[in-house]
């Protein structure tokens, strides 16, 4: 029941003390290739007698490994990135036979999951404590950063692989346990990264996967030997995450939905705008966290935005994602496909002009496959359900202001804050729109800004629920406990009870 490197069996199971299992809930789920809108395996779904296998193996695991040196665990991970490096295109085929995403796309974000493996080579650095001698009457204190135990992370679809390596590497670089609940919907990333885990050199029970659904997922977050507990995915559920796994004492960080905003200046270079729109909104058939869902028009440009926007997203060809040219492949599933055709027909409905609309498509040869269209709407206002809400499919809105006052207040009245952007070629514009905004990552002509490894990813708001963001130093300290330790080595000889505390006078 391997992967062979190249392709997915035809079942998919978990991943138990470094080998492939069955569950015991006798519960699948199908597993649909969309570009052929056909199923093409199926996944178990955990129960918990499965949870807690999984959980029992990373916690009798993990003690050995909290306490070898940081430097050995480090070495697992630089042979981790030479296997995912080898095996990138392997990864990215199944990611985009299960997402939908285009080759080259999928591409990237293994690239930036390796990135997240390559900072956590360097996590013994970041473990380092400080040391302070004679703090008073003989005593030197010293910190240190110890792990958790047993971490769970519950990762979302549209980022298979890159998800789960904001997580996984750096909590196991800290000397944990870790164990994935990846989505059902494309599970097979999962396994292969378990296998070259193993094939790096991780002990048996120190990575785990369990697939499955919400009894999954709440049984990991109830499990008392679950420490912390990282999450992506939308609103509702990041506030669920975050208040189940605190109500039970664990660290929870869960990171939730965005609606991100792209402002453009009248300064802007606006064919520059135009591509960044484009790409950012229709990449991965809008299917990313960090897309660009509201492009903000500032002042005299929006006529002229909007018809550059049409012209390039008109042109955009919609395919399998392994066919050559592909600029946009199929959403994950036909309810995703369903619910995005649903909130085009509600923006319609309220109002907002139709420029394109990407109801109908057919690809092809795919005829039956989850594709849509780029759809853009223009005369967007707040208030419409296609600009409240997270569509999470390829839907760009365009909203018209007359300043960037009006462009900063609109986007800081959102209550989410994941991401924005702002387009202009004024250094003072560009760095009042920085400080004033209220958003988690922010890019100056750069639409979609994702931080790198060493920096770390999160949004404010309702956009994240918990103080740490992902991965990064803030991911280091998220994934490990801080202890403080005294020390004094007496004279011979006792001099009674002290009752005093130790200071220096």
């Amino acid at each position: 029941m391997t992967l062979n490197h190249t392709s997915a069996p035809d079942h998919i199971g978990h991943w138990i003390d470094n080998e492939a299992r069955r569950g015991s809930s006798g519960r699948e789920s199908p597993v649909f290739d969309p570009a052929l809108g056909k199923i093409a395996r199926t996944v178990d779904l955990a129960s918990e007698a499965d949870v807690d296998a999984a959980v029992a193996s990373a916690a009798a695991a993990q003690p050995a490994w909290g306490e070898m040196a940081p430097q050995r665990r480090a070495r697992v991970l630089f042979k981790m990135k030479e296997l995912v490096e080898r095996h990138t295109d392997d990864l990215a085929r199944l990611i985009t036979r299960e997402h939908g995403k285009t080759f080259p796309d999928a591409q990237g974000e293994v690239q930036r999951g390796l990135e997240v493996i390559e900072f956590a080579c360097g996590i013994p650095q970041l473990l380092k404590g400080q040391y302070s001698d004679s703090v008073g009457g003989g005593i030197a204190n010293w910190s240190q950063r110890m792990p958790l135990g047993v971490t769970a992370g519950i990762t979302p679809f549209n980022f298979p692989f890159m998800v789960p390596m904001w997580m996984a590497p750096v909590a196991i670089a800290c000397g944990n346990a870790f164990v994935l609940k990846p989505s059902e919907r494309d599970p097979s990333p999962s396994l292969l990264t378990a296998e070259l885990f193993r094939e790096a050199g991780l002990p048996p029970g120190i990575f785990n996967v369990v697939q499955g659904d919400k009894v999954a997922v709440d049984a990991l977050l109830v499990h008392p030997d679950v420490k912390a507990v990282s999450f992506v995915g939308s609103t509702p559920i990041a506030r669920y995450i975050h208040e189940t796994a605190s109500r039970h004492g664990k660290r929870a960080q869960a990171l939730g939905g965005a609606k991100n905003h792209m402002v453009v200046m009248p300064d802007a270079d606006l064919d520059q705008a135009a591509d960044a729109l484009v790409g950012a909104a229709y990449g991965s058939a809008g299917e990313r966290c960090m897309a660009i869902s509201v492009a903000v028009a500032v002042g005299h440009i929006a006529d002229e935005l909007v018809e550059k926007v049409r012209q390039r997203a008109a042109a955009l060809k919609v395919d399998d994602g392994e066919a050559p040219g592909a600029d946009m492949g199929p959403v994950v599933t036909a309810e995703a496909k369903a619910r995005i055709e649903g909130y085009i027909g509600s923006g319609i409905e309220a109002g907002a002009a139709p420029v394109l609309d990407g109801r109908g498509l057919k690809v092809p040869g795919r005829e039956a496959g989850f594709f849509l269209g780029a759809t853009l709407f223009d005369h967007v206002r707040p208030g419409m359900k296609i600009y409240e809400e997270e569509i999470f499919g390829p839907v760009l809105c365009v909203v018209r202001v007359a300043t960037l006052a009006e462009a900063v207040e609109l986007v800081n009245a959102h209550p989410m804050g994941n991401g924005v952007a702002c387009f202009t070629r004024d250094g003072r514009t560009a760095q009042e729109f920085a400080q004033k905004i209220q958003i988690g990552m922010v890019g100056i002509n750069v639409p979609i800004p994702v931080p790198m490894a060493w920096h770390s990813f999160g949004g404010w708001k309702q956009s994240l629920f918990g103080d740490h963001h992902a991965y990064g130093e803030e991911g280091v300290r998220f994934y490990t406990r801080y202890k403080s330790v005294m020390q004094r080595w007496p004279d011979s000889g006792s001099k009674g009870p002290e009752f005093v505390m130790p200071v220096n006078k």
